[in-house]
């Protein structure tokens, strides 16, 4: 039965069954869906084969299935039928419904019949009442229960909203209209008037809930050209009948058209369950589903947009130029898509959708916003980090150069959060940028603390290198104002360090405690750098003792080595050295930096020197043991703190120097006494006295007898010759019985070698001077195994602990821990 043009679809079955997949078809084919408000539904009611259906097929070129005259009247339309209105302006829908007071029902059936009546009321705009015209001004007329229904049934509306009752008058007579109309009137008026109403409508006229209009037309069957144009004529009503002024201009609550479907689907579900229809309710919920319905719509379709998806993948990557712009427009798009849709629905109902799509779409893309503003913060928070090691390098100061860096660093988040910020959200940035700054103040509290350490290694490194070395110097010097000189330089160097150091630091801009704080710092750290110095050559000092022991004993005032002749008291250079070597122990046995008086020297004279040559009696030691300064742990004056060798400790090291030292004195002791005898060549006096008592006899013998005096003349001639060239003082110089081995392994060789000469020189021909006969390997063995010094050269003898000897073929050479000299013998400079 469905035309081309008008879709006509059953809505409602005869059995009341809801064809709501035809009326979603009907809606899309007919792009009802699209009109919004801009649409209007017209319904006819009347007795059943009172030619409803002809006319709204007349009226609005629908093809609405006619009742077959020619087959007899019985029902035609069956349930409710629905179609477009061909032609007119706006969208019109026709609803053709199942005819009243029919057979086939019954007179008893009415249930469908107010059903659909209050289904048209509740869905149309305008109402078509079709009756005939000589059921005017009857009691029992057929239209009496029609009307009644239509306005019983209304009762069951909450607010029912505004419809027009078009009364079409059919067959009319020759009773003219105008007298026609104020009796139909009448009646409806008797009628709403009879009709029980609730209490709050018991005083509300008619006019409140509908508008009456009253047309007539001519019979069909009979008059057919004149009802046809009677029916164009009223045909051009329905153009423009929502227009203020048109049939519907003053109707109420419209469901727009993307929500007819539901709505009508909703109606007949209510009101097949026999409740009553709160209109008002319904038009919110029906608003509140297809809001919802839109809202998830345009949500759905945000989420696989192609452009949001690009942006947010592009933001996991960095920041992305124009992202809240970009981001925006997208929101923008699907928001006012939805205000397209749903700007005919409720207000209330429409807006607080609005506002749960746009909160979920926030929602929905906030999580690339944070991303983005993280990017924002790691980027201002790296240009940060850039920015600052550059000003650092072009030697700016550091708080400047904090500050400078991030205002700029932040001035560059603000801005890139505000080329960020999405225009439908109001999201607050402020916790992002706190962390920013918490992270800024961090990593500018990190290179503070960074430099401020670099700088005080530094000036540590340097106070080390000004003071390691000259604090070593002076304690090895050991002199009277060795600590004098070391609190001197220390106060030179730590004044010198910390100008410097506070010059350094007012670019950081400290408060005063800290600058003051870590000055302190330095200048503990400068006493920490002498006192352990101080405590690393307290530990050497045993070595510097021996040290200055050996150098000065060794030595003489002018740094000249000595040479034990028989003339040196070594008894008091003993004594001088070792008084040199105490000095040495007292200076290193305390630090003294803060100038109190002590007296550590005093105690240590005493003590060790002033009781070194005496001897005591038995009486007398233990007397001294019990006052014995030296028997304790502390000195007087000095803290445990400063203490570096404890009285203890003084006297311990005292023995060991003294033990180690002696062989040292013994030594040159015996070389003083080997010096004496090698020069002693004349025998004792009381053997030249004898000597001359005993052999004048012969003195005078020579005298008698000059021959003698000859002889003796060669002979001492020829012994000089053997003297000198033997070189027997050099030979005895190295012992008695090496001389005289020496001297007989060489006797036979030099006489020899000067009898030859003697003949070559008798014969006339003088021969260079023959070469020096070499030493016998006997005589070189034992001069090897047992080296003798020599007196003019060597200060003191070999010893195991101080000296060592080695030959070389030049001579022997002598060594020791402090002296390293050489010294060649050459047998021939004693010639």
């Amino acid at each position: 039965m469905a035309a081309e043009d008008c879709y006509a679809t059953q809505l409602i079955d005869g059995d009341g069954g809801f064809n709501a997949a035809g009326l979603d078809r009907f809606v899309k084919e007919t792009k009802v869906i699209d009109c919004g408000l801009s649409y209007a539904v017209v319904a006819i009611m009347g007795p059943q084969s009172s030619g409803k259906s002809t006319l709204m097929n007349q009226l609005f070129h629908t093809k609405f299935r006619e009742m077959d005259a020619f087959r007899g009247r019985s029902q035609t339309t069956k349930g409710i039928w629905i179609a477009k209105c061909v032609g007119i302006e706006p969208c019109t829908i026709g609803m053709d419904l199942e005819g009243t007071d029919g057979r086939e029902r019954g007179e008893d059936d009415t249930t469908f019949e107010k059903q659909s009546a209050l289904f048209a009321l509740a869905v149309s705009d305008i109402v078509l009442i079709n009756m005939w015209c000589h059921d005017i001004g009857r009691e029992q007329a057929a239209n009496k229960p029609l009307l009644k229904t239509v306005f019983q049934v209304m009762m069951r509306l909450f607010s029912p909203r505004k419809t027009t009752l078009l009364f079409v008058i059919r067959d009319k007579t020759k009773t003219p209209f105008e007298y026609l109309e104020p009796v139909l009137r009448e009646d409806i008026q008797k009628i709403w008037d009879s009709v029980p109403k609730p209490q709050a409508h018991k005083s509300t006229p008619l006019s409140e809930f509908f508008t009456v209009e009253v047309v007539a037309l001519s019979s069909y069957e009979e008059k057919e050209e004149k009802f046809k144009e009677e029916v164009a004529e009223l045909r051009q009503r329905f153009f423009h009948s929502i227009s203020p002024g048109g049939l519907a201009g003053d109707r109420r609550g419209v469901v727009p058209a993307s929500g007819f479907s539901f709505s009508a689907q909703q109606i007949w579900k209510v009101i097949k369950e026999n409740k009553d229809l709160d209109l008002p309710a319904h038009k919110v919920m029906v608003a509140t589903v297809r809001c919802e319905e839109i809202a998830n719509e345009k949500f759905t379709h945000l989420t696989s947009n192609e452009d949001w998806l690009a942006l947010e993948e592009a933001v996991q990557s960095g920041p992305v130029p124009g992202f809240g712009k970009q981001l925006s427009s997208i929101l923008d798009t699907y928001l006012s898509e939805y205000d397209m849709e749903a700007i005919y629905f409720e207000e209330g109902v429409r807006n607080s959708r609005r506002h749960q799509l746009e909160t979920r779409a926030l929602d929905f893309v906030f999580p690339a916003y944070n991303t983005m503003l993280g990017h924002l913060r790691s980027n201002a928070l790296e240009n940060f980090k850039v920015r600052l090691e550059q000003s650092l390098s072009n030697g700016e100061g550091f708080a400047s150069s904090v500050r400078t860096s991030t205002e700029r660093c932040v001035l560059e988040f603000d801005r890139g959060c505000a080329d960020a910020a999405v225009r439908q959200a109001n999201w607050d940035t402020s916790r992002v940028r706190e962390k920013l700054r918490r992270d800024l103040d961090a990593h500018a509290s990190s290179v503070r603390s960074t430099k401020l350490s670099e700088l005080n290694i530094t000036y540590e490194k340097k106070l080390s290198a000004s003071l390691t070395e000259p604090v070593g110097a002076l304690l090895e010097a050991g002199g009277e104002d060795t600590w004098a000189s070391i609190r001197k330089l220390l106060n030179r160097e730590t004044e010198a360090a910390v100008s410097e150091f506070s010059k350094a630091v007012v670019g950081f801009e400290l408060d005063k405690v800290t600058i003051e704080k870590m000055v302190q710092n330095l200048r503990v750290y400068a006493r920490n750098v002498v006192e352990t110095r101080a405590r690393e050559e307290a530990g050497k000092a045993l070595i510097h003792m021996k040290d200055r022991f050996s150098t000065v004993f060794n030595y003489d005032s002018d740094s000249m080595p000595r040479v034990w002749t028989g003339k040196e008291d070594i008894k008091t250079i003993t004594k001088d050295a070792r008084s040199a070597s105490l000095k040495i122990l007292s200076v290193r046995a305390a630090i003294r930096l803060d100038e109190k008086p002590d007296n550590i020297e005093k105690v240590i004279f005493s003590s060790l020197m002033d009781g070194t040559g005496t001897a005591l009696s038995t009486q007398d030691r233990s007397t001294r043991a019990l006052a014995d300064p030296l028997a304790t742990s502390t000195w007087e004056e000095v803290s445990p703190k400063d203490t570096l060798i404890t009285p203890v400790q003084c006297k311990s090291l005292w023995r060991q120097f003294k033990s180690e030292t002696e062989y040292t004195v013994t030594q040159a002791i015996s070389a003083q006494e080997a010096h004496k005898r090698s020069n002693n060549w004349l025998p004792p006096p009381w053997a030249i006295m004898a000597m001359i008592l005993l052999g004048f006899n012969e003195f005078m013998m020579l005298l008698r007898n000059p021959l003698y005096l000859l002889v003796l003349f060669v002979a001492y001639l020829l012994s000089k010759a053997l003297w000198v060239q033997m070189d027997i003082a050099g030979e005895f110089r190295h012992g008695a019985i090496s001389g005289i081995l020496s001297i007989s392994s060489k006797f036979l060789p030099t006489v020899m070698d000067i009898l030859r000469r003697l003949a070559e020189e008798a014969q006339g021909r003088p021969t260079p001077e023959a070469p020096r006969q070499p030493v016998s390997l006997a005589s070189q063995s034992y001069g090897s195994e047992t080296p003798q010094p020599n007196p003019l050269t060597s200060s003191v003898p070999e010893s195991s602990v101080s000296s060592s000897v080695s030959y070389s073929d030049s001579g022997m050479e002598y060594s020791s821990p402090n002296l390293a000299r050489r010294r060649a013998t050459n047998n021939q400079e004693m010639e």
